[in-house]
């Protein structure tokens, strides 16, 4: 790698880039103490590995027509093992959906380094940072929300925002407010943002949909082929 006399690194693209930045915040106090906690005493499950404890940033096709835009990373997920969705139940259920439907080279997401590959889709968090009882507050959506307004600058490619639950909605209304009414959350509700991209609302991959039959994947595998639909509009 090519660097210059003050340190910074020119090979790196302006997403790789926007990368090094997030993972080096530490604007919410309360989610810096929390993430790094738990870093520190673990679950015992992982109790021999090294967790990621900082904020997870985005990971995907920088190609991508599809953006999917969760909550947050789960405490002994993304914030264990530093990719978003990646080493949790969430993830095993959004990942396996990814690779039916041809977003992804394989159904799971088990550590940074396993050869997961995206084509064509983008998976990020409306706040980067594993949250107390997974609750941000709205002050840090608020300081977080402008990277993924950068993430979405720097892929213009994107056509449609898939919201994983009513929270990933709100905020993407956020970057990119409609006249009123505002637009309500549903799964597989839809609606065409005044810069041409388009939402798409999916119930969150969580256990409590998941073990309750309130999302299926069949109903998952169908908001990625309606994403697939809306992004060649």
């Amino acid at each position: 790698m090519t660097r210059s006399s003050t340190g910074s690194d020119f090979s790196l693209t302006p997403l790789e880039h926007l990368e090094a930045e997030i993972t080096g915040c530490r604007r919410c106090p309360r989610l810096v103490e929390w993430r790094e906690r738990v870093a520190r005493e673990k679950r015992a499950a992982y109790a021999e590995e090294d967790y990621w404890g900082r904020p997870v940033p985005g990971f995907g096709d920088p190609r991508a027509r599809i953006y999917v835009l969760g909550l947050a990373p789960a405490a002994h997920g993304g914030n264990r093992t530093g990719r978003v969705f990646t080493g949790d139940r969430s993830g095993d259920w959004l990942f396996a959906s990814l690779h039916r439907t041809g977003f992804a080279n394989q159904p799971t997401s088990l550590h940074a380094n396993d050869g997961l590959e995206l084509r064509g889709a983008f998976i990020a968090a409306a706040v980067r940072c594993a949250p107390p009882a997974n609750r941000p507050l709205p002050s840090e959506r608020d300081n977080c929300l402008p990277y993924a307004a950068n993430e979405l600058e720097l892929m213009p490619s994107a056509r449609v925002i898939v919201c994983l639950g009513g929270f990933a909605w709100d905020a993407a209304l956020r970057l990119d407010p409609p006249p009123p009414p505002r637009p309500k959350f549903g799964h597989m509700a839809e609606f065409e943002l005044p810069s041409g991209r388009w939402l798409l609302g999916s119930y969150h991959p969580s256990q409590q949909n998941t073990f309750t039959g309130k999302l299926t994947e069949e109903m998952t595998d169908e908001v990625f082929r309606r994403a697939s639909e809306l992004a060649i509009r």
